[in-house]
């Protein structure tokens, strides 16, 4: 099953923001110990749902904001780009690439989640999803 993790100098704040970003819950994994590792759960992602991630206390420092991006770029479906884009960038969330449609691909925007992630979301063109 592919799985993603997310890392977060403030894990309760990054709950929070990907909670109201995309509608996620997160349950402690009980395997973890005393690690702060959530995994996540939503309407296509959880534990067989074929894909599952996980957030987590980062373990280093994060790149400045604006600055290179280190690791790999989430991009998720989402119904309304530009609202959700909106909804980011108004609860913590800054610009990294302000939405845009592109021919053949479909509306997309990417933000900074406020620990040092880049996310995008998408609304793929008709008859692409």
């Amino acid at each position: 099953m592919p799985h993603f993790e997310i890392h977060a100098n403030d894990v309760a704040a990054a709950r929070e923001f990907y909670a109201g970003l995309f509608g996620w819950r997160f349950e402690q994994m009980p395997e973890a110990g005393d690690m702060e590792y959530y995994l996540i759960e939503g309407t296509d992602i959880g534990i067989g749902k074929g894909l599952s991630g996980g957030i987590f206390r980062r373990t280093d420092s994060a790149h400045a904001p604006g600055t290179a991006i280190r690791g790999g770029t989430m991009t998720f479906e989402v119904a309304d780009v530009d609202a959700t884009y909106d909804w980011a960038l108004a609860n913590g969330g800054a610009e990294a690439l302000p939405p845009q449609t592109q021919p053949g691909i479909g509306r997309f925007a990417y933000v900074e989640d406020g620990q040092g992630n880049v996310v995008g979301f998408i609304k793929p063109a008709e008859g692409d999803n």
